[in-house]
């Protein structure tokens, strides 16, 4: 004979509520594992590129003052990232993971925000799932969650920014304005960027007569930050943003959608893939609108908008006025609002089971190129740690020709390079030319008489061609910049 004893009656709804409260949860937990088995298990598998490689070659010190010294004179991004990274490499060295991983740790923490965003705009969980799955498998995110540059951070702290914003905008509380003044200003020390995304939410935070009071003190602390940084960016001076302008605004118009359907490097994917990723959104886009959105629906995609359209809206404006610096690449967290506003709109409540299918086929475009991007070096960073192999193990008299890209990488993997002085010469008995495609009609022939062609590899696309000659020759660095592989500004480098 058995007997069943019934949980008292008081303990039902406890253990009913956490049962609920653990459905309520699972999705974003198992987001989270999803976004960060894409971003750290992969983290060493591409090799630094130009500008990852240039921050410990170039910017990181022993001292930290004589690192922020480095970003004033080499770079043209604001101060807060070198922090973090100086400090990360004091405990953990300089290698690819441990420069790598606050980035993807950054990147992992967006989901759960663009999970509170989307939370926020609608008070619907499906949109919350959708607006932190885009995040988590989109491959421009996952990209620049695998890089050791600030842009990681500054999607990060943007998305926190307009959390922080759209909190205050519901509740004008002195500690949720505190909160926005603080993310907003982090964003800005993060990305000079971030202030095109803070534009319209202060402006919003104004329009109200009742919220004005309350946000006055944070637009305060916001304007005395953006001061702050006029010295700096003076200092700065566009360091190194030649190339942007250099790049036809046409091109860089087309690539800002591009970037966002398949990723940083997805260019060599066509125009066919491209539609194939697009589909599912505007499909759902159209869908939802279709059916109507419900006032709170259209209100948080509005917003969301708006915030997204200033971000891309002003930099274009400013090309307009003669300030140029708008590379697809400094819009990244310009991508949160826009992923957040598709969200809203795809999952609607009158979309239904067809709107949340097709939020389910976006995750699974996305995630098909951030996994295609591991798998095909095509789509990779150039392999200039597979060219140091290469090139490793040759003596002290030789010199490499390479592209400007590819110097500070090759300094980065063969520490004992360094720059020969313009109109110098050196002595030497092998001469290695490396670049990537399209080469010069003239490439494999001999850089200067009585060296002749040893071997020609290819390293994922990275092609180095390596000379010898019987004795050491003088050549000189005219001599040496002439005679490069690629159309592309060369580097002379010596050991």
């Amino acid at each position: 004979m058995s007997t069943t004893i019934a949980a008292p009656a008081g303990d039902r709804p406890a253990a009913t509520a956490r049962a609920g409260a653990l459905g309520g949860w699972w999705p974003l937990a198992a987001l989270v594992v999803l976004a960060a088995a894409l971003r750290l298990s992969t983290l060493d598998l591409q090799s630094f590129w130009y500008d990852e490689a240039f921050t410990p070659v170039h910017v990181l010190h022993p001292s930290l003052w004589a690192t922020l010294r480095s970003v004033a004179h080499t770079e043209n991004t604001p101060p807060l990232w070198y922090v973090l990274a100086w400090a990360d490499s004091r405990a953990f060295g300089t290698g690819e993971i441990a420069l790598r991983w606050p980035s993807a740790l950054a990147g992992i923490a967006t989901v759960p925000v663009a999970w509170a965003i989307g939370r926020e705009m609608t008070g619907r969980r499906a949109t919350a799932i959708a607006a932190a799955a885009f995040v988590a498998v989109n491959p421009l995110f996952v990209w620049y969650s695998q890089e050791a540059r600030a842009y990681a951070l500054f999607v990060l702290l943007a998305a926190v920014a307009m959390l922080c914003f759209l909190r205050a905008l519901r509740e004008p509380t002195t500690g949720r304005m505190a909160m926005f003044a603080l993310s907003s200003s982090l964003a800005l020390l993060s990305h000079y960027f971030a202030v095109f995304l803070l534009v319209p939410m202060v402006l919003w935070l104004m329009w109200d007569r009742t919220r004005r009071r309350a946000a006055l003190p944070a637009i305060g602390v916001l304007a005395l930050v953006g001061m702050a940084l006029l010295p700096l960016i003076s200092a700065q001076g566009g360091h190194g943003t030649q190339w942007i302008g250099e790049w036809a605004l046409s091109s860089r118009l087309e690539a800002i959608p591009q970037y966002y359907l398949t990723g940083y490097s997805g260019a060599p994917l066509g125009h066919g893939i491209e539609l194939l990723v697009a589909l599912p959104i505007l499909a759902g886009l159209g869908f939802g609108l279709w059916r109507v959105l419900e006032r709170r629906e259209e209100r948080g995609a509005l917003i969301a908008l708006a915030v997204a359209v200033s971000g891309v809206l002003i930099p274009i404006v400013l090309v307009a006025l003669g300030a140029d610096y708008l590379a697809p690449r400094n819009l990244v967290a310009t991508m949160i609002p826009v992923t957040c506003a598709i969200a809203v709109i795809v999952t609607a409540r009158r979309a239904g089971r067809t709107g949340a299918a097709l939020a389910a086929l976006i995750v699974v475009a996305f995630g098909a190129i951030s996994i295609d991007v591991d798998l095909s070096p095509r789509l990779q960073r150039g392999d200039w740690r597979g060219v140091a192999r290469v090139l490793r193990g040759a003596g002290n008299d030789r010199v490499i020709t390479t592209v400007e890209l590819g110097a500070a990488p090759l300094e980065y993997y063969l520490p004992q390079l360094h720059n020969l002085a313009p109109g110098a010469s050196v002595t030497v008995s092998e001469i290695d030319e490396t670049g990537y495609e399209p080469l010069r009609p003239s490439a494999g022939s001999p850089p200067a008489p009585g060296f002749h062609l040893l071997s020609r590899a290819d390293v994922n696309g990275l092609i180095v061609y390596r000379f010898v000659s019987a004795r050491t020759r003088t050549v000189s660095e005219a001599t040496l910049r002439r005679h490069v592989i690629t159309e592309a500004h060369p580097q002379v480098l010596v050991q």
